[in-house]
């Protein structure tokens, strides 16, 4: 098994994210690909002390992208939106 450090990468934080956080209690993390929902929500309970309600995974393909002539494509991400007990957050940004 993995460190639970190693399960989750990153906090993804765009407009539709924070939205989701405000008004459902979602947050939505950049995880380890080959990882499932039970790695996942061991992770967030044990990292941030918080009760899981759900998880939902979702690949994200690569996208083609152009800069002049060369052609490359973004990279392939692996999410998880999970959402958390009523009452209880996540501070993400660190504010106290």
């Amino acid at each position: 098994m993995m460190d639970y450090r190693d399960v989750i990468i990153r906090p993804i934080i765009t407009e539709k994210s924070m939205k989701l956080m405000a008004e459902d209690n979602k947050v939505t993390f950049e995880v380890a690909k080959g990882v499932n929902k039970i790695e996942v929500r061991q992770a967030v309970e044990a990292l941030f002390h918080v009760d899981v309600v759900s998880v939902n995974i979702m690949n994200v393909k690569p996208k083609t992208r152009r800069v002049g002539r060369f052609v490359g494509k973004t990279n392939h991400v692996r999410k998880a939106i999970v959402k958390i007990k009523e009452g209880q957050t996540i501070d993400l940004f660190g504010e106290e």
